[in-house]
């Protein structure tokens, strides 16, 4: 019934937002790479400086309890495509993954690829005519038959194999040149935040009026290597008074380039008057690398199961057709990004995707009484492990010995004191949740490692990049 419920009011919601055969709007997705929701000012950062994001969430909708849909970043992109869980889609690692031989758990041969026969968002937009852009990071899938060219994208700029910038031998990671597939180098020391914001704005100025476009603009940016352009890196030694884990000079030259190209961007719709009709949305593929900035008041970072490893930045501007300013608490996840879109461009979803549409969320204030899952049954910094928000409450299950951990985030936010010992009818509810869950979209689990090496496991610890 509450389903049922949800989805009339999905639809009446529909007529107010426009005539949906007439007027589609474009479409303009930043996706960033290891961006945790603490890295950005709108968000409370005193140090990192943005403004050009912090206008869109004063002008839009910035949602706090946003998160990724994976804790690394492959299994986040195809929920973005799909609109489905990673567990669903048996893609619950980045491509490789990481080896861990000796570990206590032999993880399941998960899918290393999106399947062609998955039905991406790119593909149901050109269904409406749009023309549909991939510029950046792709990462889903070693084999080019399985790249963004061949998934529904018209065109695909640097989108390929590899998960982070080449820094090897010749080339030089986010300065050329940078040995990509599917982007020319460019003249030596040009920077990749650049160039890849000025492959887009190339595409928005020859695009074609009248017909609606997609963008997909998912930087490589701020993944390691941690390699900043020289001028903005000395402007923030010079603004680092002291040492702090969370005041990274380097990784804050890193994120002002990110904030160049949503500016840049932002002013070419303006210029070119498609401001007006034009749907921006700003979020990332997981938490921060704690290694590089802390994401306090959160937990650890990527490749955890705690907060900081996908609490996650989400904003949401459509000027005209959203009411700016506002802040929403409701709980939202990356294949709601696909639903929100899919809805307001009048795309037909596919029965069995995971997300919810968010404009119900943000133009009616519905509340979804839904949990929210995860499926990691992998070696990275943590081990493998499993997790569910329902309310204020999280559960995590760690699958090697299989116990559990319970949190309320609502008075612990950083997931501080586990109450499972004090709680046992919440950690049964929630279990029973995270158990049905995995059992329904048929979960991966890893197994026992007939290779384990005990001494070896403990010298290693998780490991991760």
């Amino acid at each position: 019934m509450k389903k049922y419920t949800a989805f009339l009011l999905l639809l009446l919601t529909l007529p107010r937002v426009f005539a949906q055969s007439k007027s589609p709007p474009n479409i303009v997705v930043f996706f960033i790479d290891d961006m945790g929701q603490q890295d950005l000012g709108c968000y409370g950062s005193d140090f990192y400086q943005t403004p050009a994001i912090d206008n869109l969430a004063k002008k839009g909708v910035r949602f706090t309890n946003a998160y990724s849909a994976c804790t690394v970043c492959s299994p986040s992109r195809a929920a973005l495509m799909t609109g489905k869980y990673p567990a669903r889609l048996h893609i619950t690692d980045w491509i490789q993954g990481k080896r861990m031989p000796w570990a206590k758990l032999a993880v399941p041969d998960w899918k290393m690829y999106l399947p062609l026969e998955e039905k991406t968002l790119a593909e149901s937009l050109k269904e409406r005519g749009y023309a549909t852009w991939h510029v950046g990071k792709w990462h889903l899938g070693d084999d080019e038959k399985y790249w963004a060219e061949n998934q529904g994208f018209d065109v695909n700029i640097a989108g390929n194999f590899k998960g982070s910038p080449n820094k090897k031998g010749e080339y030089n990671g986010y300065f050329s040149p940078y040995g990509l597939k599917r982007i020319e180098d460019g003249p030596k020391d040009e920077y990749l935040t650049d160039r890849l914001t000025n492959e887009a704005l190339r595409l928005i100025a020859h695009h074609k009026a009248g017909t609606p476009f997609y963008l997909n603009l998912a930087h490589y940016a701020v993944h390691m290597p941690i390699q900043p352009k020289p001028d903005k890196l000395e402007k923030y030694k010079k603004l680092l008074k002291a040492p702090d884990p969370q005041k990274n000079p380097a990784y804050a030259a890193m994120i002002e380039s990110v904030d160049e190209s949503v500016a840049r961007i932002i002013t070419a719709l303006e210029m070119r008057k498609l401001l007006e009709n034009t749907l921006i949305v700003f979020a990332t593929d997981n938490g921060a690398l704690a290694s590089v900035s802390t994401s306090k008041p959160f937990r650890e970072g990527k490749g955890w199961a705690y907060e900081g490893g996908t609490r996650t930045p989400l904003l949401i501007y459509w000027k005209g057709k959203i009411d700016g300013g506002k802040v929403i608490n409701e709980p939202a996840i990356t294949m709601d990004i696909y639903a929100t879109i899919m809805q307001i461009a009048g795309a037909v979803k596919p029965a069995d995707v995971d997300g919810r549409s968010l404009l119900p969320v943000i133009q009616k204030g519905i509340h979804y009484d839904r949990p929210l899952f995860w499926h990691y049954p992998h070696y990275h910094n943590d081990k493998p492990h499993g997790s569910v928000r329902y309310q204020d409450w999280k559960l995590i299950q760690y699958f090697e010995d299989m116990h559990y951990e319970l949190y309320n985030l609502k008075e612990d936010e950083g997931e501080g004191n586990d109450l499972a010992a004090h709680h046992p009818e919440k950690v049964k509810e929630l279990a029973d949740m995270l158990i049905a869950w995995r059992e329904e979209v048929k979960a991966q689990m890893p197994a026992p490692n007939p290779d384990y090496q005990p001494a070896k496991a403990q010298q290693k610890g998780a490991g991760a990049e």
